[in-house]
């Protein structure tokens, strides 16, 4: 694994493309607290939302919700732990 850990955040560089995805940026960057997941995007934002969004991530402690893996595509995130995934998408247009 190529992710870069400085402390609660894991980054790693990602150039692929996903033609689904492609009117999104790439996560590079996420940080997760125990109320928020903050996301940094290949487009420069950074953007947070609510763990109370995921009922699983809303009941998960801070160590469970530090163990994340950013997808290979860079579209997604994952916690394994949690069986837990959401996308882009939900940072960038907030959930319906």
């Amino acid at each position: 694994m190529n992710d870069l850990n400085l402390r609660n955040e894991k980054q790693t560089k990602r150039t692929i493309t996903h033609p689904i995805e492609k009117d999104y940026p790439l996560i590079t960057g996420l940080q997760c607290q125990e109320y928020q997941i903050t996301a940094t995007l290949s487009d420069g934002r950074i953007i947070s939302i609510p763990t109370a969004w995921f009922k699983r991530l809303r009941k998960a402690n801070l160590k469970q919700l530090e163990n994340f893996e950013i997808l290979p595509d860079g579209y997604g995130i994952t916690w394994p732990d949690l069986d837990e995934d959401i996308s882009v998408k939900a940072f960038v247009e907030g959930i319906n």
